[in-house]
């Protein structure tokens, strides 16, 4: 990861305060999302508003376990 990606996804962590999340080599894994529309909607948000370069990405077999990918756009 860049320093620039690598300070947006520290930036998204401290804004979105996921409870549980794990460390990708190309972002992070949200997890524990009891809500996933509402989690995936709200990351999007933080997205736009702190003007990341970072995109969601998700799965049905990841909604069956509650978590999403924030990756390095």
């Amino acid at each position: 990861m860049s320093d620039k990606n690598t300070s947006d996804i520290q930036k998204f962590i401290k804004s979105y305060e996921p409870a549980k999340f794990k460390m990708l080599s190309r972002g992070i894994e949200v997890r524990g999302i009891k809500d996933i529309h509402r989690g995936i909607t709200y990351a999007n948000e933080v997205i736009q508003r702190l003007s990341l370069r970072l995109t969601i990405s998700h799965s049905a077999e990841m909604a069956m376990y509650g978590s999403f990918e924030v990756l390095d756009a």
